[in-house]
């Protein structure tokens, strides 16, 4: 069956549209991004302004049109961090089933971590081992580890690129008070949650997912994505802290110019190179594998697995 999944973030709405049965793989069809940046749409208080709820609206009428063109039976609809912590989110998702129809499943943090780790471990297999994982959001940062499908551990901390850039990082470049400042949040933040996943074994396998891991690991030497799915990526803690003193002293206009980053992620890309750095160090672990699949694959393998014990 042909499946959509529409992915409502912090930074953009994303239908992927997919060739999928179970027990197959899934392949890539379509896929289709505009860039919202819900971040930037919050009012003071913390609501998604009207304007942010008429965006989404407007972009999941569109969404919704392409994936009748393509011919999607089953479309899977679902928001993060931006909508999850807005506080008038009950109103933007009325709102949204009103002027669409479509009725977003809301994720916790919890569960967009064990949906990536779902995807992660299908991807790399049971030979794997112990998996840690760690995937950077527009709005969160999610980690989680395990050796089966369900994680042991899995939390999600409000370290998203976009959230941190928009919060902490106002220049362009930044000022240096400014990236320092960040540097000791990210760290003491990821630092609380370290001891919860020390007490397990170390991990056999460390995998980074999303965007953001895969632009930091393109800059950094890693094949380009015209080389396939296959070709290993992997991004190390020695070239991030190489990179970030650079990163920092850029404005993103020249951030931009660097191998693998769009336009769109430029500004953030500072952020998510701090929450990056930091994770490795703090987690003790010298390098990360980045995984071509992560959270949409992780909901279209969910619903497969569903489809498949009815």
């Amino acid at each position: 069956m042909r499946l959509g999944v529409l992915d409502v973030g912090s930074n953009t709405v994303h239908l992927l549209v997919v060739d999928a049965h179970p027990g197959a793989r899934p392949l890539p069809a379509y896929s289709h991004k505009t860039t919202l940046r819900l971040a930037e749409l919050l009012e003071a208080d913390g609501s998604i302004s009207e304007e942010g709820i008429d965006r989404i609206c407007a972009t999941l009428n569109e969404a919704l049109e392409i994936s009748e063109d393509k011919g999607v039976e089953a479309l899977l609809p679902f928001a993060t961090s931006a909508v999850r912590e807005a506080t008038n989110a009950e109103r933007v998702l009325d709102r949204i089933a009103t002027e669409t129809g479509v009725k977003l499943e809301v994720l916790s943090g919890a569960d967009e971590a064990r949906l990536t780790f779902l995807a992660v471990r299908r991807w790399f297999g049971w030979s794997a081992g112990r998996l840690l994982v760690l995937d950077i959001g527009g709005g969160s940062l999610e980690i989680a580890y395990g050796l089966d499908e369900e994680p042991d551990a899995a939390v999600s901390l409000p370290l998203g690129a976009g959230r941190l850039t928009s919060g902490w990082l106002p220049g362009d470049p930044p000022d240096p008070a400014d990236v320092r400042a960040l540097r000791r949040h990210v760290r003491a933040e990821i630092g609380r949650t370290v001891g919860e996943f020390n007490r397990f074994s170390r991990p056999d396998h460390v995998v980074a997912t999303s965007k953001t891991f895969k632009q930091l690991a393109r800059i950094a030497g890693a094949p380009r994505s015209a080389e396939g799915l296959y070709a290993r990526r992997v991004l190390g803690r020695s070239s991030l802290e190489e990179w970030v003193p650079k990163l920092a002293v850029m404005p993103a206009s020249e951030r931009a110019t660097l191998p693998g980053v769009s336009e769109g992620r430029a500004q953030q890309l500072l952020a998510g190179a701090l929450v990056a750095e930091a994770a490795l160090d703090l987690f003790a672990v010298p390098e990360a594998e980045i995984c071509p699949w992560a959270l949409r694959e992780g909901i279209i393998l969910r619903r497969l697995d569903r489809l498949r014990s009815a």
